[in-house]
């Protein structure tokens, strides 16, 4: 397991998947875990903190497991290090599997690791990222994505839940577990799941109307809500109430409060036991039916599914040891 370093790294970035790590080893993992950067010497992140390395590259042996690639705030000064970029370049060609978190994948990117590929990274950089690299398949919403040996993960905490995906496929279940209960973090989060709360987008809303609908419906998603119902309670037509929604949000009314009755539905699901029937219908669905197709379009797995996985992060990888 290499992790690059350098300076200007996101501290996280670096030292939570590194912690993830070295704390599988501690039950019963044999991760070779190797913190290095381009000169060998320590370098200082994004946070002003120094970090200690075992070396430069010219220390890794000639095959490597995994390469880990944290981000850097100001990503265009990081893709510019013509030099930084081609050790990665050459890194991962030696790689068995090439992992990136938050504006790491920028750098693969520039690396042309990415080029025809799924990628991700913080919600916020999206756009630029579509832009600067247009032959890369951007997805602004999941945690992680993976396409073939290389995954890309979202913003900074992101990390720890690919690393523990990671852990899960390479070692299991139970040691992962374990090493998130001793992280005293959640193993629950599957790749596909949304980076943010769509009951939080709210905020972003600046039509009053567009701004009362969202709130109104985060609050009770359970309700049987309708176009004509909520236009009647913004006081203006359905017609008008559709053309705000899709300007302010990019999304339809009842996209969104599908997305809502979603999170109340995954919210039941991990807190609870009840029948998939009564989570259906407290969340707003309706109908089991009505939710599974929900999960399986956003989700891509079944309530059902999704339920026995609110202890695993596992995503399909093939199984190598750093």
């Amino acid at each position: 397991m290499t992790v690059v370093a350098f300076d200007g790294a996101q501290l996280l970035d670096v030292t939570g998947p590194v912690e993830v790590f070295t704390t599988a080893n501690s039950h019963g993992a044999n991760y070779d875990v190797r913190l290095v950067s381009p000169t060998g010497e320590d370098v200082r992140t994004s946070s002003g903190v120094r970090l200690g390395v075992e070396g430069g590259w010219q220390d890794l042996p000639l095959r490597l497991g995994t390469l880990l690639v944290p981000g850097k705030q100001d990503w265009r000064q990081a893709v510019a290090d013509r030099g930084l970029v081609a050790e990665i370049a050459h890194l991962a060609q030696r790689s068995k599997r090439i992992a990136s978190v938050c504006a790491g994948a920028f750098l693969l990117a520039e690396a042309g690791i990415l080029d025809g590929r799924r990628a991700v990274t913080h919600w916020q950089l999206a756009r630029d990222m579509a832009t600067a690299y247009p032959q890369v398949t951007v997805e602004a919403d999941p945690i992680f994505v993976r396409d073939g040996e290389v995954i890309t993960s979202a913003g900074v905490t992101a990390g720890i839940d690919l690393s523990l995906a990671l852990v899960e496929e390479d070692y299991g279940a139970d040691i992962t577990r374990s090493v998130a209960r001793e992280l005293v973090v959640f193993m629950a989060r599957p790749g596909g799941q949304s980076q943010f709360s769509a009951r939080l987008s709210s905020r972003e809303a600046t039509h009053p109307a567009v701004r009362h609908i969202m709130n109104t419906v985060g609050a009770d998603p359970g309700t049987s809500h309708s176009l004509e119902t909520l236009a009647h309670e913004a006081g203006v037509s359905t017609r008008h109430l559709t053309r705000l929604f899709r300007t302010e949000t990019g999304m339809t009314v009842w996209q969104y409060l599908e997305s809502v009755r979603l999170e109340a539905a995954q919210a039941l699901l991990e807190a609870g036991s009840d029948a998939v029937d009564t989570v259906a219908e407290e969340s707003g669905f309706g109908s089991a039916e009505s939710m599974r197709r929900a999960f399986q379009h956003s989700l891509g797995i079944s309530p059902t599914a999704y339920r026995a996985r609110f202890r695993t992060t596992a995503f399909p990888l093939a199984l190598v040891h750093a």
